[in-house]
């Protein structure tokens, strides 16, 4: 059994004592933002009051002792990271049977997610390399659901020798904001520095923004920007002040089409 279990059947439990008044798809949705919102506004001051009156919004359809749940599970979610880091509310979503297959939402079993980041650092050898040259790594996950694959990358960055607290920045996105409140929440309580985002990596989109706590207590806007202003003189270092002429090659010859159709690649 996982250590986390007993606290993953605890945050359930919660949750289900308010079943019988109050949809589960809705009130879930609601208690992640709610716990987001806390996180958030600690440290985000240019949008503490706009997510203040959310917050305020969100209680409102709620009776006193349901709202007195929230910290409970709150308290129970920062125990089971603590027990065992893993998606947690992942797997809190997943009993509570709320994943929509329909809409082709699926959350990664979190030992697949460990397999994979494993085998992306491998002995960290390439990892540390970077850290070296740069002073940190930067990851991005276009659909981040709960943020299972964050998790695991900063547990593999761990156990390769890795600061991830210190070395590691992460820009993660999901279309549904419910799943950004969760990786948000989660990339908080393990102090990931990132930016979650609601948007749509395919369109680029970007309709929200949420800043974990490592991000702005680690001054981590400056340390982004000061090394884009790196790479850029890294860029322009590297072309040559006067670049030669480069002769323009004669066109190839226009053979005749052969008799079978050729193979299209891709690649």
């Amino acid at each position: 059994m996982s250590p986390n279990a007993h606290h993953i059947r605890n945050i359930v439990k919660l949750l289900e004592s308010a079943r019988y008044r109050h949809d589960m798809y809705r009130l879930f949705s609601d208690c992640m933002e709610a716990m987001a919102i806390l996180f958030a506004n600690a440290v985000d001051l240019r949008q503490r009051d706009a997510r203040e009156a959310r917050y305020l919004e969100i209680v409102r359809h709620y009776e006193r002792d349901v709202i007195e749940t929230f910290p409970k599970i709150l308290a129970e979610v920062t125990l089971a990271m603590e027990a065992a880091p893993g998606d947690v509310l992942g797997a809190v979503f997943g009993q509570l049977e709320l994943h929509n297959t329909a809409r082709g939402q699926f959350f990664t079993p979190y030992e697949v997610c460990r397999l994979m980041a494993r085998m992306q650092i491998g002995d960290g050898a390439h990892l540390r390399e970077i850290v070296e040259r740069n002073g940190f790594a930067m990851a991005q996950e276009p659909a981040c659901g709960a943020g299972a694959m964050v998790i695991a990358l900063a547990q593999e960055m761990q156990d390769a020798g890795v600061n991830y607290q210190q070395h590691l920045h992460v820009t993660a996105i999901d279309v549904d904001p419910r799943a950004v409140h969760m990786a948000y929440v989660q990339f908080s309580l393990m102090h990931i520095p990132a930016v979650v985002i609601v948007g749509n990596s395919l369109t680029l989109e970007e309709r929200e923004h949420w800043y974990t706590p490592a991000h702005v207590l680690g001054g981590w806007n400056m340390r982004l920007a000061r090394r884009g202003a790196e790479d850029a003189c890294r860029a322009i270092e590297v072309r040559p002040a006067s670049p030669e002429p480069v002769a323009t090659p004669a066109p190839a010859p226009i053979l005749p089409s052969p008799a079978k159709a050729a193979q299209l690649t891709l690649f």
